[in-house]
């Protein structure tokens, strides 16, 4: 699709020479979706950011204050707690919070303290029939309603209807649970706008998750969520990816203050790579090799039904070629028929960032959600990497495996469930501690930023400072 398409909004964007994603997804096997060709850009300046904002315990300490209890925030997952006197523990920058299902389904959320000396109720997922502190036995019930104080002859100040657990609003989506402490401020569906609009052909609240892994990271938290906003790092970091990963013509969009999106074409050559002499199979086989299924794998080449032996018929692309095995392997694996799907829902990937520390996948594949969240103080984090795959038609959802912790000494590679995707992460922490480093040893103090390439983070850090402004 050309840069001159109506369908297209504002002025054209500077680009990488090469092929677009908008020329991409004109040529697309199936209709691919409005909006995930058309441009949502503006033009937010080129002021640099302090590195204060990254380094400084002090501003980690407006973060704890005036953003964090003002923000939608992603706790769990509903497969999580699927039963009624489920409970998950959700803890971030410095307090825990209780997610309890009812018996009625709905979710209640409270402070994970007891009213009497402050212990935390509980401090991992699990059932319960009440709430018990196991310091001393005072017990509520599920609902938050107080049920008993030990020695109730010595608490006659106390009263039942004054011992409620305080709640914190909760809000469903998509299969994700969300908590705030703030009343006011726009409601979960305004905050996530548009993504419930985009997302209602993906269907999140169809899916499970499958795999979860969390790792603690030597950086800020900040440091580490922004280098999931841009894609341009790839020709570095990941040159693995280039033969079939048009990283530097990824599209990036932002949506008012709260969420942006990254399509990333894949299926396609990095415009950083010579084109000379690499045929379109030669595209399709380095995808494939790399994902670890090669047509080697199968003798005399003939893949079982649904596998990898992919080859590119004359005239056909290898976008083409991939996303019509992928079409057919995606409905054999789960169930669902997505022979409708478009080669970009297939392939690409379509990065959705939320305000302030929540990026889910869009699109047809099984999809990776990511969260971080501070881990102690300023130079710490911890990063969490999901894979949530659709349910067969029928199929009562799994609940969720317990999440792989991996300590700040650890590396991805040790969670082997995670496949490709932790050496990915592996060359992504071998930057991101020196970067951390780096800030601390800035002389200017300051962060450059480009114009379109790195957008959402420009955007990013306008939000978190209307939030320590008091504007939000």
């Amino acid at each position: 699709m050309a840069e001159s398409d109506p369908r297209i909004k504002g002025e054209p964007l500077p680009r990488c020479p090469g092929i677009s994603v908008h020329d991409l997804m004109a040529a697309d096997s199936n209709p691919v979706p409005e909006f995930l060709y058309r441009d949502e850009y503006e033009n937010l300046g080129s002021k640099p950011i302090p590195t204060s904002r990254y380094t400084d315990p002090a501003f980690f300490e407006l973060e704890k204050e005036k953003m964090w209890p003002r923000t939608w925030q992603f706790a769990a997952r509903e497969e999580e707690m699927p039963e009624a006197g489920d409970h998950v523990v959700y803890d971030n920058a410095g307090k825990s919070f209780l997610l309890v299902r009812q018996d009625d389904g709905s979710i209640k959320g409270f402070y994970n303290v007891c009213l009497h000396r402050g212990r935390q109720l509980k401090t991992e997922a699990g059932w319960s029939s009440a709430l018990q502190c196991p310091f001393h036995g005072f017990t509520w019930n599920n609902d938050g309603s107080m049920k008993t104080i030990p020695c109730r002859w010595d608490f006659s100040h106390l009263k039942d209807e004054d011992m409620a657990l305080p709640e914190v609003t909760v809000g469903r989506w998509g299969g994700y649970i969300f908590l705030r402490e703030a009343r006011d401020g726009p409601t979960l569906e305004e905050f996530l706008a548009p993504m419930p609009e985009h997302f209602r052909r993906w269907k999140h609240e169809e899916c499970a998750t499958a795999i979860w892994v969390g790792k603690v990271c030597h950086a800020n938290w900040k440091v580490v969520m922004e280098a999931f906003m841009e894609s341009w790092h790839t020709v570095v970091t990941h040159p693995q990816l280039l033969p079939f990963t048009g990283d530097a013509n990824s599209m990036y969009n932002i949506y008012g203050d709260y969420v942006n999106l990254t399509v990333t074409p894949f299926g396609t050559m990095s415009p950083h790579l010579d084109p000379q002499g690499r045929s379109q199979q030669w595209i399709v086989d380095e995808f494939v090799k790399y994902n670890g299924r090669s047509s080697d794998n199968y003798e005399g080449g003939d893949a079982p039904e649904g596998g990898y032996n992919v080859r590119v018929p004359d005239g056909k692309t290898a976008r083409e070629a991939l996303g019509e095995s992928l079409r057919a392997t995606t409905t054999k694996m789960f169930g669902h028929d997505v022979g409708f799907a478009s080669d970009a829902e297939m392939m690409d990937a379509i990065l959705y960032n939320v305000f302030p520390n929540w990026s889910p996948w869009g699109g047809f594949q099984p999809n990776i959600v990511y969260r971080w969240r501070p881990w102690g103080d300023v130079d710490h984090c911890l990063m969490e990497v999901r894979i949530i795959t659709r349910v067969p038609p029928g199929q009562e959802p799994p609940r969720a495996p317990k999440m792989k912790f991996l300590g700040v000494d650890q590396k991805w590679t040790e969670a082997p469930e995670l496949g490709i995707l932790g050496d990915v992460f592996e060359q992504d922490m071998a930057n991101l501690p020196f970067v951390q480093v780096g800030l601390k040893s800035s002389r200017n103090g300051k962060v450059e930023l480009a114009n379109y390439q790195e957008i959402q983070i420009r955007q990013f850090q306008n939000t978190l400072m209307k939030y320590i402004d008091g504007e939000l």
